[in-house]
């Protein structure tokens, strides 16, 4: 017996379709989806996709949905080190 879920998508769902592939959903219409294909959560650099709602629901049929608070857990991870240096200031000749 086959069981449905019904579902709601949103602006701003993540879902995680593969260890390193994550679905950001920026926009909605009435039968479109906006999305953002990133390979983490820390860095926000990705693709930007748009496509049908029903080729989307294809897309995270196998994917999950993170809560809130996964999302935060995985921003958090790995955050790369950012050493800043200080400018070096000359000082003006008189």
């Amino acid at each position: 017996m086959v069981t449905s879920m019904k579902l709601k998508l949103l602006q701003g769902q993540i879902w995680k379709k593969a260890e390193d592939e994550y679905l950001r959903i920026v926009g909605l219409e009435r039968l479109e989806v906006k999305y953002k294909s990133m390979n983490t959560l820390q860095e926000r650099e990705g693709t930007h996709h748009h496509v049908t709602k029903k080729e989307f629901c294809k897309l995270i049929k196998t994917a999950t949905l993170l809560t809130p608070e996964e999302i935060k857990a995985q921003q958090t991870l790995r955050l790369p080190a950012i050493v800043l240096k200080p400018a070096a200031v000359e000082k003006p000749t008189e």
